[in-house]
C-alpha cells in the first residue's frame, strides 16, 4: 500500500508541477504507441525543454505554447536506424530530409567497417554542422586497419595489432557505440577471427557491442554467422548481425536455418540482434563482384593485375562461375546506381551497358566491362538477387530491426537504393497495413525501443516521462514509400509530425528547416 501511495503521490506531482509551468508542445488525442510493443493507449503527451514531462490523460486545461491534435494519428517514439552511412552527405544535406519524411529521428553511423578517424573530431564536426536528426557512430574495422596496414592482404604483426587496439579504443572513448566489420570488403576481408576478437574485445571494455557485415551472405553465410557468433562471444559483447539477407537464387528458401542458428545462440545466453531493410536488392559497390585477392594494395596494384593475362582470366572465370551459380545467363541483376564518368549509365544494368558499348551480348564480354568499370571508377550498385518469401520469413524474427543500409540522400543526384527514401514507412504500409506480416505495434518496437535498448540509448526508444522528446506522428491508413527502383526519389508520405529533442522538424507533412540534432555517445565516452 505505501508503495501504490508513493506512486500516486509522484504521479499527481508530476501533472502539478507540469500545470505551474507551460509545455513547449502538447499532444492531444492520439493513438500513443510507446514503443514496447504492447496494445495502443488514447493518451496527451506534454514536452518541456526538449523532454517528455507528462504522459496520460491531461486536464483540458493543461497549458501548453503550442497543443498538435492527433486525432486519428499514431503517436510513436523517433525511429532509430541503426546501419546508415551518412559520411560526406551529412555536410551537403544536414537537413536529413529523407530519413525524417520517413519517420526517422536518430542515424547511427559507421558501419560495414568503414567510419570517420578520429571519431571525436567527426563528431565536433557534428555538432557543428547541427543536423536535423540525431547522430551516433560505430568504429569501423575497415578503416582502423587501413590506418594502420593499408590494403595489405596478410595478417597483422603483434605490433600493428596493438597500434589498431589503441585506435578502438580511442574511438570507444570518444564516444563510439560498438566496433563495426565488413568482411565482405577490402581491407575487412584481409582479417580473421582472432584479430576480430582482440578488436571487439577492446570494445567490449567500453561497453560496446559488435555489429558486423558478415563475410558472406551467400554461399557460405552459414560458417558467417557462425564466424559472427564465434568474435561476440570470445569477445564478450553483444552481436548485431547487419542487413541479414539470401543473397542468390540458388540460396533461396533457407531463412529458417539461419535464424535458427541466431535463436540457438540466444537460447544459449548470446545477446544477438539482427537488422533489415524491406527490399530483395541490395545496394553495394561493383567491385565486390571481383575475387578479393585482386584488389589488396590499391587502385594502382589492381590496374597492374588487371593487365596480365593469365590473372584477367582467372577473374573473368570466377564472375562467370558464380554467375552460372545463380541460374542466371546476363549481369542483368547488377544495376548501376551511381558512376560519376558517365552518369548515363546511372539505372543501366551491366548487361545493356555491355550492349551500348557494343559488345557481344554474352556473359564474357559482360565480365570484361565490370572489370573495365571497376578501373574507370567503382560504381555503387543495385544488385537485384533475394526472394520476397525469404525477405518476410526474416522480418517476422523477433529480435530483428528496421534499417535502411543508407546515406542522406541528395535530391536527384544518382539512381539509388530506395531503401534510403522509404524502409520504415514501407514497412508501416505494405508489410504492416498491406500484408499483415507484424502487427503494428510490433513494428513500431523494432524501429524504437528495441534499437535504443541495442544501442545503449537509455534515453529515446520509448514514449515515457523524462525521455527525450524525439516523436513521430503519422496516420497509419495513409503512410507508405513512394521510392522506387526506377524513380527512387520521391520522399515518403504519412509522417505529419516529427519532433527532434522537442522541437517540430516536420509540422503538417514539411520540413521545417530546424536542424536540432544531437551527438548520441556510447557508453564509453569519456
Amino acid at each position: 500500500m505505501r508503495i501504490l501511495a508513493l506512486l500516486g503521490f509522484l504521479l499527481l506531482t508530476r501533472l502539478s508541477l507540469s500545470q505551474t509551468t507551460p509545455a513547449d508542445v502538447l499532444i492531444r488525442n492520439g493513438r500513443l504507441y510507446d514503443g514496447t510493443g504492447n496494445a495502443w493507449t488514447y493518451a496527451d503527451v506534454a514536452i518541456r525543454a526538449g523532454r517528455i514531462v507528462a504522459v496520460g490523460q491531461l486536464p483540458a486545461d493543461f497549458a501548453a505554447t503550442t497543443v498538435i491534435d492527433a486525432k486519428g494519428l499514431a503517436v510513436a517514439p523517433g525511429f532509430i536506424d541503426v546501419h546508415t552511412h551518412i559520411e560526406d552527405d551529412e555536410v551537403r544535406q544536414p537537413t536529413a530530409d529523407n530519413f525524417l519524411y520517413d519517420g526517422v529521428t536518430t542515424v547511427v553511423t559507421g558501419n560495414c567497417g568503414s567510419s570517420r578517424l578520429p571519431l571525436g573530431q567527426y563528431f565536433r564536426t557534428l555538432d557543428s554542422l547541427h543536423l536535423s536528426v540525431n547522430t551516433a557512430s560505430f568504429v569501423g574495422h575497415g578503416t582502423v586497419r587501413k590506418a594502420v596496414m593499408g590494403r595489405s592482404k596478410r595478417a597483422p604483426s603483434e605490433a600493428e595489432l596493438r597500434q589498431m587496439e589503441d585506435l578502438v579504443a580511442q574511438a570507444m572513448q570518444d564516444g563510439a557505440v560498438g566496433l563495426s566489420s565488413g568482411l565482405i570488403y577490402v581491407p575487412g576481408t584481409y582479417s580473421r577471427t582472432p584479430e576480430m576478437v582482440r578488436l571487439a574485445r577492446v570494445a567490449a571494455q567500453y561497453h560496446g557491442l559488435y555489429a558486423t557485415h558478415m563475410r558472406n551472405e551467400s554461399d557460405s553465410v552459414t560458417f558467417a554467422i557462425q564466424e559472427a557468433l564465434q568474435v561476440a562471444r570470445e569477445a564478450g559483447l553483444p552481436l548485431e548481425i547487419s542487413h541479414l539477407k539470401l543473397s542468390g537464387q540458388q540460396n533461396w528458401g533457407q531463412a529458417d536455418k539461419l535464424l535458427g542458428l541466431i535463436e540457438q545462440a540466444r537460447q544459449a545466453g548470446q545477446q544477438v540482434t539482427i537488422d533489415q531493410y524491406p527490399y530483395t536488392a541490395s545496394s553495394t559497390s561493383l567491385s565486390t563482384l571481383l575475387p578479393d585477392d585482386v584488389q589488396a594494395d590499391g587502385r594502382d596494384s589492381l590496374r597492374v593485375r588487371l593487365q596480365r593475362p593469365k590473372v584477367r582470366a582467372a577473374v573473368e572465370a570466377d564472375m562467370l562461375r558464380r554467375l552460372k551459380r545463380r541460374g542466371l545467363k546476363h549481369f542483368s541483376y547488377a544495376v548501376v546506381a551511381s558512376f560519376p564518368p558517365d552518369t548515363s549509365y546511372q539505372g543501366l544494368s551491366i548487361e545493356e551497358i555491355n550492349r551500348r558499348r557494343k559488345r557481344p551480348h554474352n556473359a564474357r564480354a559482360e565480365a570484361a566491362t565490370i572489370m573495365e568499370l571497376v578501373l574507370e571508377h567503382d560504381a555503387g550498385m543495385v544488385f537485384h538477387g533475394m526472394s520476397e518469401p525469404d525477405v518476410q520469413q526474416i522480418m517476422r524474427y523477433p529480435q530483428n530491426m528496421v534499417a535502411s543500409d543508407a546515406s542522406i540522400r541528395v535530391w536527384q543526384q544518382g539512381m539509388p537504393h530506395p531503401r534510403g527514401y522509404g524502409s520504415n514507412a514501407r514497412v508501416l504500409g505494405h508489410y504492416v497495413r498491406e500484408l499483415h506480416v507484424l502487427t503494428l505495434e510490433d513494428a513500431i518496437r523494432r524501429m524504437t525501443s528495441l534499437p535504443a535498448q541495442t544501442m545503449g540509448f537509455t534515453d529515446r526508444g520509448l514514449l515515457r516521462p523524462g525521455y527525450a522528446a524525439d516523436i513521430v506522428i503519422f496516420d497509419p491508413a495513409t503512410v507508405q514509400d513512394r521510392s522506387t527502383f526506377t524513380q527512387p526519389h520521391q520522399y515518403s508520405v504519412g509522417m505529419r509530425y516529427v519532433l527532434v529533442n522537442g522541437r517540430l522538424t516536420v509540422q503538417e507533412g514539411k520540413h521545417t528547416g530546424l536542424r536540432n540534432g544531437q551527438v548520441l555517445y556510447g557508453g564509453g565516452k569519456r
